[in-house]
């Protein structure tokens, strides 16, 4: 990282003179070639340089900032017949007016997603949107409506088929949580991401507790922008990168836009998601409810979730909008806790937990202020905020095997979070010389205030989340801790032209973390009969205050229209949370000297589209690890009534600084469309064969830790493959996808995995597994009926080893299920 008393320095080589220099524009209005009613939304794309434009609410468009020459744009609108223009620009501005014309035939399922994928099919982020800068960075976009799968349930297997080397855990048929990691990073709770919603933050503490509980339901969002590590940058340090949930916006050409979606499936699911958006003059809205319901594929697994949205913008005016959005979520899920090696492979359905629930409460909110001074010029401030809870009790020993005490008193965490911030953007472009370029600065100030209480929960078996304490005062689990967090940040990005189709991007983040902890905790020992013989109480006030430097380069070239070589390179952070601090885990101890991660990230590759024919992104990666954070198996110990550190016979999961570790590999994405190929109509039908492809290797090149120095780093399988193919005739619509991860180890140690192992479960290795899915769905003019069926070969397989909640222990993943939705639309 860079010293502070070189940042002024990199601030005066980055931020160059601006020189700006007179161009011309092109303008006009887009209306209904028939009614002559303004077309709002309308993509207008500029294939040669790689830009895109929009209509706004009036259907009127401006394009500035062009030199003499001749322009060929496309108008696309869902639809119209999309319209090819070619534009000459000599010495004065150009203004058009531009008419679409209505499809003249009802058109198909398959024909409307073809007309949205034609050429214009944009699986990537472009070089700018909005406010944000993603030249050079290596940027994936699911298309949420494009999806043929199981969207009602939240699959996250086959929503993420598209992204290369996700590692997804899998533990229920709902999809309540989203857990993913990647490159080596933990999938719990995607805790290794930024995970925003609308381009704010939406986990428990982006750097106290970055863990998210809150999944928004795939049927509501648009598309879901995945940014690697170079993402740092921009939306914070983590080495992941960015996941940006960008719900459904109403639609600028309806006045009331109504979709219900009712689904059924295994183990008595029920899910029911209902919206309601649309355009009122200047005012957009959009709101749904989403409720689901289950018991689960094992026993003690039942569930139920609600979930509402509200969004709202207003045009104050041309140039002006400001836009609301609040989110309440709550759902009460029964645990079935986890399983030993040897009762995983006897019953995987099997729990011997009847006592442990699992209850969220998420509220979110926020207000964006997007005004255009010009084209060149666009600021946007973002208010969010987040008030939650987290709220836990069970039985958690380690030995996994033990029989629960029904009248013993269950362990009950119970997590808050407040947090507020503002985030500012500002975008300009501008001309330095005769060549384009693209300045971004941007600020960010966030605080919160978090508290963890930790004791004795009710010994009885329902959903209760009080404390105990006065009943059990010799609990050995007992804490209650304020965590104030607070963090400033001022970051930008520069994108500079060489050529027009060559680019280089640098960018900086300056980084300002002060997380403190403010409580105490007991420590109670005991004889061996059991009894009580030391029981104390330690105040921990801590104080972690940093300030440091994140730099970064990406780089892009366009040898020819529609390829791009990429390449990037960025500093990545993680601070400690106070999850790895202060919660007493009986399956892990926590180093007390526990610090911060730091390291780099970098991406290169070569990604495009070839006649419409084959779409592909073939890249390789780098991601360096300092002072990683992980766990080894070790003798537990504890200080005994002396003050004195003693081993107590036990061998538990150690978590600290393991040490420097270094994963690389090769991902690919290729997606073929076979229809050209074969030479057939390609209006109504569709077959896409395509295969998503992680390689990837892994070693600890140093550690103090003895046996740890030249072991493969954890989650991380050598090889993730999702392929499958995707169909269509008419209204009908199918995938049938394979999956397959090769075996991963759980934690430094490199501990294999032991079948015989009737007591833990916690350590081990993963073993390989693959799955089959097939999807299909059918269309009929507002009616639209999906169904399939996840685990088709009924695989037993699961894909984590918990140490807390969930589990502890092996945590099965669902069997085969079916399911079966039925989607009604209505609009005006």
């Amino acid at each position: 990282m860079m010293r502070l008393k070189d940042f002024s320095l990199f601030i005066i080589l980055f931020i160059c003179p601006i020189v700006a220099f007179s161009q011309h524009s092109i303008s006009g209005t887009i209306t209904d070639q028939n009614s002559g009613e303004p077309l709002a939304g309308v993509d207008i794309y500029d294939n040669a340089a790689g830009k895109s434009y929009q209509s706004n609410r009036d259907g009127e468009f401006v394009i500035e900032n062009l030199p003499n020459g001749e322009y060929n744009f496309y108008f696309f609108f869902l639809g119209y017949e999309i319209l090819n223009k070619t534009v000459a620009v000599d010495g004065e501005n150009v203004n058009l007016d531009i008419e679409l014309e209505k499809l003249a035939r009802e058109m198909s399922e398959v024909a409307v997603i073809d007309q949205r994928d034609q050429i214009f099919a944009i699986k990537r982020l472009r070089e700018v949107e909005g406010t944000s800068i993603f030249a050079g960075k290596k940027t994936e976009v699911i298309s949420v409506n494009q999806v043929v799968g199981n969207t009602a349930a939240n699959n996250a297997r086959q929503i993420y088929s598209q992204i290369s080397g996700l590692n997804i855990y899998e533990s229920n048929d709902a999809g309540l949580q989203l857990n993913v990691g990647g490159r080596g990073l933990d999938p719990n709770r995607s805790s290794n991401f930024n995970v925003r919603q609308n381009g704010y933050d939406i986990s428990a503490d982006v750097l106290g507790y970055p863990e998210s509980y809150y999944t928004p339901p795939a049927e509501a969002l648009q598309e879901i922008q995945v940014i690697r590590g170079a993402a740092s940058l921009q939306y914070g340090t983590q080495f992941g990168g960015l996941i940006n949930f960008q719900m459904r916006k109403p639609d600028p050409a309806k006045n009331i836009e109504w979709r219900s979606r009712q689904s059924v499936g295994s183990n008595s699911l029920l899910t029911s998601f209902n919206s309601l958006g649309g355009t009122v003059g200047k005012v957009g809205y959009y709101g749904y409810f989403n409720y689901k319901d289950g018991e689960g594929f094992r026993p003690n697994s039942g569930f139920e979730s609600s979930n509402f949205y509200l969004y709202k913008d207003v045009e104050l005016a041309e140039k002006t909008t400001v836009s609301f959005d609040f989110t309440y979520l709550y759902y009460l899920a029964q645990q079935p806790g986890g399983l030993t090696d040897a009762q995983f492979y006897e019953d995987p359905t099997f729990s011997n937990r009847t006592r442990n629930w699992f209850e969220v409460d998420w509220k979110l909110a926020s207000v964006k202020l997007d005004h255009r001074f010009s084209y060149q010029s666009r600021l946007s401030v973002t208010v969010f905020g987040l008030d939650a809870s987290r709220k836990s009790v069970g039985f958690r020993t380690n030995r996994v095997s033990q029989e629960d005490d029904l009248d013993a008193p269950r362990d009950l965490i119970l997590g808050n979070f407040k947090n507020w911030g503002v985030e500012t953007r500002f975008l300009q472009r501008y001309k330095l010389g005769d060549k384009n370029a693209v300045f971004l600065i941007g600020s960010k100030y966030y605080q919160s205030k978090n508290t963890s209480v930790q004791g004795p929960g009710t010994a009885g078996a329902e959903a209760n989340f009080s404390l105990a304490d006065d009943a059990f005062p010799n609990y050995p689990n007992q804490s209650n801790f304020t965590f104030p967090n607070r963090n400033a940040a001022v970051f930008g990005e520069n994108i500079f032209y060489l050529k027009d189709n060559f680019s280089i991007t640098p960018g900086f983040r300056f980084e300002y973390i002060k997380t403190e902890s403010e409580g105490s905790y007991k420590r109670v020992n005991f004889d061996l009969a059991g009894n009580p013989i030391q029981n104390q109480t330690f105040e921990d006030n801590r104080v972690f205050d940093r300030s440091f430097v994140l730099l970064g380069l990406g780089v892009s070239y366009l040898p020819k229209p529609g390829i791009e070589l990429y390449g990037n390179f960025s500093q990545n952070y993680r601070s400690v949370t106070f999850n790895d601090i202060r919660v007493v885990n009986p399956t892990f101890q926590v180093d007390p000297d526990i610090s911060d991660e730091s390291g780099f990230t970098t991406d290169f590759g070569v990604r495009g589209n070839i006649n419409d024919v084959l779409s592909f992104d073939v890249g390789g990666f780098g991601l360096m690890y300092d002072d990683r954070l992980g766990e080894v198996l070790r003798a537990e110990t504890r200080v005994n009534a002396d003050g004195e550190l003693e081993e107590t016979g036990r061998v538990v999961r150690f978590r600290g600084n393991i040490g420097q570790a270094f994963m690389y590999g090769l991902e690919t994405l290729v997606d073929l469309n076979l229809l050209p190929i074969l030479d057939f109509d390609a209006r109504n039908a569709r077959l896409n064969l395509y295969a998503n492809t992680a390689i990837t290797k892994s070693e600890y090149l140093d550690s103090d830790i003895p046996g740890v120095e030249g072991n493969e780093v954890e989650f991380i399988p050598l090889i993730n493959l999702k392929t499958g193919i995707r169909f269509g005739y008419k209204n009908l619509l199918g995938s049938l996808q394979y999956t397959y991860l090769s075996k991963q180890f759980t934690d430094a140690s490199n501990a294999l995995q032991n079948v015989n192992d009737n007591q833990s479960g916690i350590k081990g290795e993963i073993p390989a597994y693959d799955i089959l899915d097939l999807s299909l769905s059918w269309s009929y003019k507002m009616f639209k009926v999906e169904t399939g069926i996840n685990n088709l070969l009924d695989k037993s397989y699961f894909t984590r080893r918990a140490t807390g909640y969930p589990g502890p222990g092996i945590i099965p993943s669902p069997p085969r299920t079916y399911y079966v939705t039925l989607q009604f639309m209505l609009d005006s």
